[in-house]
């Protein structure tokens, strides 16, 4: 397995953007045979502002040529044929490009004997299995930028949940959190169970325009996450967070109100669905009636189980927005009726009642 400090050594300072000449060729390699469900591809496929088609085609404007090699998009049968630029890449002979990884990172050291994990085409000469492992051993260093794509890449996700057999972690709790690409970039990570389609193509466009030399790089959180997407809460992107400020709270999944009470834990989970929506701006968990898991974060799964019990800090707030959202709810209330109705002067009489009068002279 890397190691922090073996990561470093690979590494190099990053380049100013005076410096850098923008590339205009690069290939994408998506490797998504982690520890996963290759739902973060699936997911991709949906994304339309832009597409991947988009990307692929060359029709968005200052990006370079983009070569993208994944497993789902691919006009190749696979094997040798699909592994080739793999290779190339590992040998040296591709480049500049990008690696995407997508599922979690098992611990190959702690296997007794023979045996992996998972594993990515077979070595040519002996026939084994070629662990996943191996090939981000091999392309991490080489790679221009490193993106991690989905919850179970960025920080381990299900598969690395308490009492799980394989070890599984994220991309940078492997590579080591200090690692920087060719391009002087930690691993970029994008979360999401799935990954939300734009919030991934505007991150891999980010970073595209950097490349191109045209951006500088994309801003990324403590936990390298991109900060204008996880920088606010589900909560303050809700569109039932008025319902919680009255303290209206729903005691089932039917409701229309706040969900805090049901489980969800929005209020403390970062993460951008409900403002963006899932496709095509419509969706966002809590916006369509299911409770926030926190799916995006570094606990989950651990840190939010069981799912559907009623948050521990719930409880709490719920009681101290209570006497406030009554006052408030019972105030709105009057100020409603107040407002929805027409003012008295509106009428077909003789006389304004406006208070107007055509002949006041100051």
């Amino acid at each position: 397995m890397t190691t922090h400090s073996s990561t470093a050594e690979v590494s190099k300072e990053p380049e100013r953007s005076e410096d850098r000449q923008g590339i205009d060729e690069i290939t994408i390699l998506w490797i998504s045979e982690g520890m996963s469900c290759d739902g973060d591809t699936v997911s991709l496929t949906a994304a339309d502002q832009p597409s991947i088609e988009d990307l692929v085609l060359g029709l968005i404007p200052g990006l370079p040529k983009v070569n993208l090699v994944n497993k789902v998009l691919s006009p190749s049968l696979g094997g040798e044929d699909f592994l080739a630029p793999y290779r190339a890449a590992v040998r040296g002979e591709l480049g500049p490009f990008i690696l995407v990884i997508e599922g979690s990172i098992p611990n190959q050291n702690i296997i007794e004997g023979d045996g992996y994990w998972t594993s990515f085409g077979n070595d040519p000469e002996t026939g084994e299995p070629q662990t996943l492992n191996w090939w981000i051993d091999q392309l991490a260093p080489k790679a221009w930028a490193v993106v991690a794509a989905g919850t179970c890449a960025t920080f381990g996700g299900i598969h690395a949940m308490s009492g799980n057999p394989t070890g599984c972690m994220g991309l940078a709790d492997y590579l080591g959190w200090d690692f920087t690409s060719q391009a002087g970039l930690p691993v970029v990570n994008v979360p999401g169970c799935p990954i939300q389609p734009e919030n991934f193509m505007e991150t891999l466009i980010w970073v595209l325009y950097h490349a191109a030399g045209s951006a500088p790089p994309p801003p990324l959180d403590h936990m390298l996450r991109p900060q204008w997407l996880f920088g606010k809460t589900v909560h303050e992107g809700c569109d039932r967070g008025s319902y919680y400020e009255q303290a209206n709270f729903a005691k089932d999944y039917n409701s229309p109100k706040c969900l805090v009470k049901t489980g969800c834990w929005g209020p403390v989970v970062n993460c951008n669905v409900p403002k963006r929506g899932w496709m095509g701006g419509i969706g966002g968990c809590p916006n369509v009636g299911g409770i926030c898991i926190g799916c995006t974060m570094p606990g989950f799964p651990d840190a939010f189980m069981p799912f559907m019990d009623e948050p521990p800090g719930s409880t709490l707030s719920s009681l101290a927005v209570k006497p406030y959202g009554a006052v408030i709810r019972r105030l709105r209330g009057m100020t409603n009726e107040l407002v929805n109705h027409e003012p008295k002067w509106r009428h077909n009489k003789r006389k304004l009642t406006s208070g107007y009068d055509p002949h006041w002279r100051p």
